[in-house]
């Protein structure tokens, strides 16, 4: 269960005025101004070599750092992290004007027009439809959070409907059942919610233990890839371990088990078997040979299984 935002004791902050929503403008302008230079002709080398697909890697990573500063309630370092995300939408939208895709006006405008056409029981009725809405709801919600949230998704499916629809008259093609598997969500997620909108057209394992054999496989596979060494088959070395992973993610899904959640217990547990062997190692763990470090790692493990069944 999520914890609630914790308030007591805290100051209640003042109403934002005029004043405040000036000052973030300016500091947004001068944040929009910043990154053009940065990419400008004479500006960072770094900044100037990036593309859409060399910084993905890091909006992931600074999402994730938002999601750890919340978890943690470290408001100050929250703050930090939140800009670090809105660099990466700025350095987005730069990059997109510079190929003349879009701005960040534009981006600016798509969530702005989202915002007034989601919320009718705050806009009105008429400038939500007039920001694109074509569901049709009740914009009288009187305080209800529940009847709120009914009118988002039914707004939300609405463009979801008009969207697939736009998108098949463009492609002429006929729309696959995983279409309904967002890509917008993390791998290990979209894994498994791919092998269970397989499974009810029939293509799944019938078995947990099916699976293991499959392991093997894909094991063997990145195992032939991997032993070539020829930095010429990196490519085929990333299918076969993401081919691995995904077997790994349904056999977990069969077992019942979520892979985002174990993967984080087992990050957790690492951690904590890792910071016991420093503290027994009597030297530096650089300085420890490999059956010295593997005996440290086989004491951290008792060691903490033992603690925890005596809790």
């Amino acid at each position: 269960m999520e914890r609630p935002l914790e308030t007591s004791g805290a100051p209640v902050p003042a109403r934002r005025t005029p004043a405040d929503s000036a000052e973030a403008a300016d500091r947004f302008k001068q944040s929009v101004e910043i990154m053009a230079r940065l990419r400008a002709p004479d500006g960072c080398p770094w900044d100037r070599e990036q593309t859409f697909d060399s910084i993905r890697k890091y909006t992931l990573e600074e999402a994730y750092e938002v999601f750890d500063a919340i978890e943690r309630r470290d408001f100050p370092h929250l703050a930090e992290e939140l800009g670090d995300l809105l660099l990466q939408v700025l350095f987005y939208a730069e990059m997109a004007a510079n190929e003349g895709y879009f701005t960040i006006a534009d981006v600016l405008d798509h969530l702005n027009r989202k915002l007034v056409r989601r919320h009718p029981h705050v806009f009105g009725h008429e400038a939500s439809l007039a920001a694109g809405n074509s569901a049709d709801v009740d914009a009288q919600v009187n305080g209800s959070p529940v009847a709120v949230l009914r009118n988002w998704e039914q707004i939300k499916q609405a463009e979801k409907r008009a969207a697939a629809q736009k998108e098949q008259d463009r492609n002429a093609e006929p729309s696959s059942r995983l279409d309904a598997v967002q890509r917008a969500m993390p791998a290990l997620y979209e894994a498994a919610k791919l092998g269970a909108r397989a499974r009810k057209a029939g293509f799944d394992w019938a078995h947990w233990r099916d699976l293991l054999p499959k392991l093997a496989e894909e094991t063997a596979e990145l195992e032939a890839e991997a032993a070539s060494g020829d930095p010429a088959r990196q490519p085929a070395v990333e299918a076969e371990l993401g081919d691995l992973l995904f077997t790994v993610v349904n056999l977990a899904r069969h077992l019942g088990v979520d892979a985002e959640m174990a993967l984080r217990g087992t990050n957790l547990r690492f951690r904590q078997r890792f910071r016991a062997m420093e503290k027994a190692a009597a030297k530096p763990l650089e300085e420890l040979t490999a059956e010295e470090l593997e005996g440290l790692w086989a004491q951290a493990k008792r060691t903490l299984a033992q603690r925890e069944a005596d809790q």
